[in-house]
């Protein structure tokens, strides 16, 4: 009867260390889970802010491209504005001119018995 008692003890001490080790077993499968588990939501964290940095560089880049393609067509703009209204000046300027000079010929002219009865006035003519 030792002996069975002796066995009945040895399969009782194994149960228990078999059951011992399922429970090892369970606790370190749940941490190895739940590390798995955190790696995934770290790396995955990772990835959105990594592609939100990239978009908002994206949009910076694309706002100073516009400012930059604003600005540089304001600048054409002011200058053909500034061309035209050079020309006009100029052109205004020079017809001003034709007519004091076409004025003092016909005075001087006038003064030196030159010219006749006919008064001509300067064309003014803007088309040109």
């Amino acid at each position: 009867m030792a002996s069975q008692g002796n066995a009945f003890r040895a399969g009782e001490t194994k149960g228990q260390a078999q059951e011992k080790s399922e429970q090892v077993m369970g606790k370190t499968e749940g941490t190895a889970q739940a590390a798995k588990d955190r790696a995934a939501q770290t790396a995955q964290a990772a990835k959105d802010k990594a592609a939100q940095t990239a978009q908002a560089a994206k949009d910076k880049a694309a706002q100073t491209a516009q400012a930059v393609k604003d600005k540089a067509s304001g600048a054409a703009e002011t200058g053909q504005t500034g061309k035209e209204k050079t020309g006009g000046f100029l052109q205004q300027t020079g017809e001003q001119v034709k007519s004091a000079v076409a004025g003092a010929a016909e005075a001087v002219k006038g003064t030196l018995g030159m010219g006749g009865t006919e008064t001509t006035t300067p064309s003014t003519d803007t088309t040109k």
